[in-house]
């Protein structure tokens, strides 16, 4: 008779949300944006070290700021690594229109399995969800991939528009990252912001990346504060609508990658916040449902 040990599921680790760029030496042929440099080592090799000292076994590359609409680098990551990477490209709203053109092409010519939308890059005194951005999102949701939000400066400052684009095009997936940058609440506004998103769990549509906790904890690893938001946003979403990511790497001047993908596993154990089955959801299965389950070749 086989062990209970025997017949416990191995947790496949998926980082839903992590970003790279060059090396020294690799940037000069993959130059930064100008104005957007950075000292802060985030090559893939240094990614992949990184990955298997923390038994990660694939993650979804976020395009950078670095280079802005330029995704060359990132696609040769893509490229030469495709058991290990999937990728997420950086939407461009600008007015000459040609976002959908790249939309097209970094999907159907380049693999790409989802789109970022951040609001900073509009036009002044434009939203995400003007004409170009529901063109963007709408046919995100006709090629099949998801779209992430990036609220930086506040959830309750987007939301509005991200339910807009939900009504406009409900088969489009959409991805709110890092809990929404909504903060374990401590004042009226706050409390605002993640009831505000807690409401987003009403859309089947909508998930949340439970991604870089130190965005928006008050603590030093693990980030015991967001506990509490986890299981509210367990309650409302489910574990099947929660992925974990690292934000690397900036997660390496934090609490570094390996802790980053303990978090978890030390809130289940701790403060027995998950079973077993919501932390293979959340620390893998999640993201293989929506992105297409492209890492069931790698190893666990």
């Amino acid at each position: 008779m086989a062990s209970i040990r025997e017949k416990v599921v191995p947790i496949k680790k998926i980082d839903s949300h992590l970003h790279v760029w060059a090396s020294p030496e690799e940037a000069k042929e993959y130059p930064y944006f100008p104005g957007q440099e950075t000292t802060l080592i985030g090559s893939s090799d240094d990614l992949l070290k990184s990955m298997e000292e923390a038994g990660v076994d694939g993650a979804l590359i976020v395009q950078p700021i670095n280079y802005m609409f330029d995704h060359s680098y990132v696609t040769s990551v893509l490229q030469k690594h495709p058991d290990k990477f999937l990728g997420c490209f950086l939407a461009d709203p600008s007015d000459g229109g040609n976002g959908i053109a790249k939309l097209e092409h970094l999907v159907t010519k380049e693999g790409y399995k989802a789109m970022r939308f951040n609001p900073y890059l509009w036009p002044p005194n434009e939203k995400m969800n003007n004409e170009i951005g529901r063109k963007l999102f709408a046919k995100a949701g006709e090629l099949g991939i998801a779209v992430g939000f990036m609220c930086f400066k506040g959830l309750l400052l987007h939301v509005e528009e991200i339910e807009d684009l939900c009504s406009q095009s409900p088969s489009t997936i959409v991805l709110i990252d890092h809990f929404g940058f909504c903060k374990p609440p401590l004042n009226e506004v706050e409390d605002k912001s993640l009831t505000r998103l807690l409401q987003l769990a009403r859309l089947p549509q909508v998930y949340v990346k439970v991604s870089a906790f130190f965005r928006v904890s008050r603590d030093e690893f693990p980030y015991r504060d967001t506990w509490p938001v986890l299981k509210r946003l367990l309650s409302s979403f489910g574990a099947k609508r929660l992925m974990w990511g690292s934000d690397y790497p900036f997660i390496k001047n934090e609490c570094g990658y390996v802790n980053a993908a303990e978090i978890l596993p030390l809130a289940k154990s701790e403060e027995a916040l998950l079973t077993d089955d919501e932390l293979r959801w959340i620390m893998g299965e999640t993201a293989q449902s929506v992105f297409g389950g492209a890492w069931s070749k790698s190893s666990s």
